[in-house]
């Protein structure tokens, strides 16, 4: 991956996103956007419309650890095949149509109960969503990163970004009006007939070939080397053994092999990117609630306003990157990251639902993470290997939402225990100490940012 990427004009900018596997991914990053607010944000206004409390949401938000562990069963997903599906779509397809079917069936299963009296099924189904989501996002990444080359993958992150920030105004903003003029189960049941945008794509687009660098060939040679070496087990044992080494220890391996010491601090880089974002994410629908917005105000502002903000940061990223590589804008992300939280904190401060100020603070949060999702898409897949993309983009996409996922479960009851210690007449204090708190979570990622830009100047010489 170069640092350094080579002048391109204007006119070569813009021809990027005609590329039919670039517009392919406007799609399916539908389909991968549209199940996360479902579990998450839009979630926590339902449940808490049900007076549910604080401590209650943010414990719900560790549904989202399901996207934080997909690097367990993507082995799986990367090398075993489903039966017929395979033959009849591919490898990505089929795992990648099997995943979209399971999103349709639990949001439509979800819609049938009642937060009130029904929370642990709500709950239930909501983790079937967030699997079949997280399933689905081990394959298309793979997909997305395999349809490609390398000058493309800024594009398709972009537009990848771009569908999968539509999906989120319908999953925001869309069900909040439907649940404002009809009724939550009828919201939710219009999110699962949306999930048809991923199946029909799926079936219309064409599978990607298989690519293998001449290393990893000869790593994938040393497992018919291993078979032959121990032909004398039986024979159930010796395929279980050939599969773990291909599936699971050939791609760590190879992550390592390429990067070396590099590679930890890499790792570590990768989880702490997104911290200060998903941490925050957990209590901004709550607080918009508690400081008296309207469903209406929200879903103008946050869920539409916000995310026609997040589509232009994201296509902005799309062409920063396609003229200066990612790993140059890997500091200013994070830097963009935490700092879009303090105008929440802002806001909090100011302690009354002004639209001018929640204006202000989702412009300034969406734009960044627009461009900040683009630059670390764009970021991570450079990193994997074709052999081994859906395992090896897995690991990263898992590391990089664990700690924020871990953390945020607690955010509910951090706000509930700054909010006791301050006085009745400091009425959203303890939302204000938690969005400044959450900035400083991306103190490291800055840090760790500029050691990962620099090993790739010295890697890459410049053009």
């Amino acid at each position: 991956m170069s640092a350094d990427a080579p002048a391109k004009s204007w006119r070569e900018t813009a021809a990027i996103y005609t590329h039919p596997r670039v517009i392919s991914l406007l799609f399916l990053g539908f389909s991968a956007g549209l199940p996360l607010l479902l579990v998450f944000s839009t979630l926590s206004y339902w449940v808490r419309e049900a007076n549910v409390s604080l401590t209650t949401i943010g414990f719900l938000s560790w549904i989202g650890v399901t996207y934080s562990t997909k690097f367990v069963w993507s082995p799986i997903v990367d090398r075993m095949p489903l039966p017929f599906l395979t033959r009849w779509l591919g490898r990505r397809r089929a795992w990648m149509l099997l995943a979209q079917v399971g999103i349709a069936g639990g949001l439509f299963a979800m819609a049938r109960y009642d937060p009130a009296v029904d929370l642990w099924w709500i709950v239930a189904f909501a983790v079937l969503v967030a699997f079949s989501s997280a399933t689905q996002d081990i394959a298309l990444d793979a997909f997305r990163i395999e349809a490609t080359d390398e000058t493309l993958q800024g594009a398709t992150a972009a537009t990848y970004q771009l569908g999968y920030r539509i999906a989120m105004l319908a999953a925001g903003a869309g069900t909040l009006y439907i649940a404002a003029f009809a009724s939550w189960t009828v919201a939710y049941q219009a999110m699962a007939a949306l999930a048809l945008v991923g199946i029909v794509t799926t079936l219309l687009i064409s599978e990607p070939d298989k690519r293998m660098a001449p290393g990893t060939v000869e790593r994938e040679d040393k497992i018919a080397v291993f078979a032959q070496r121990h032909a004398g087990l039986p024979s159930w044992l010796l395929d279980a053994l050939v599969w773990i080494y291909g599936a699971i220890v050939c791609p760590f391996v190879d992550f390592f092999v390429r990067y070396r010491w590099m590679a930890v601090v890499m790792l570590a880089f990768i989880s702490l990117f997104r911290l200060s974002d998903i941490a925050m994410g957990v209590m901004a629908n709550p607080f918009y609630v508690d400081i008296g917005f309207t469903k209406e105000q929200v879903a103008n502002i946050s869920k539409i306003y916000g995310v026609l903000a997040s589509m232009a940061g994201a296509l902005l990223g799309g062409v920063l990157v396609f003229r200066w590589g990612a790993a140059r804008l890997l500091a200013l992300s994070v830097l963009l990251l935490a700092v879009s939280n303090l105008t929440f904190a802002g806001m909090a401060y100011m302690g009354q639902a002004d639209v001018l100020m929640l204006t202000a603070a989702i412009s300034v949060d969406n734009v960044s993470s627009g461009i900040a999702g683009t630059v670390f898409i764009a970021f991570l897949s450079g990193l994997t290997n074709t052999a081994y993309t859906a395992t090896q983009y897995a690991l990263f996409t898992s590391i990089m939402l664990l700690p924020g996922k871990l953390i945020g479960g607690f955010s509910g009851l951090i706000v509930d225990w700054l909010q006791a210690d301050l006085p009745p007449t400091v009425k959203f204090g303890g939302y204000a100490i938690f969005f400044v708190y959450t900035a400083l979570l991306g103190l490291p990622a800055l840090v760790l940012a500029a050691i990962v830009r620099r090993h790739f100047e010295k890697e890459t010489p410049p053009s």
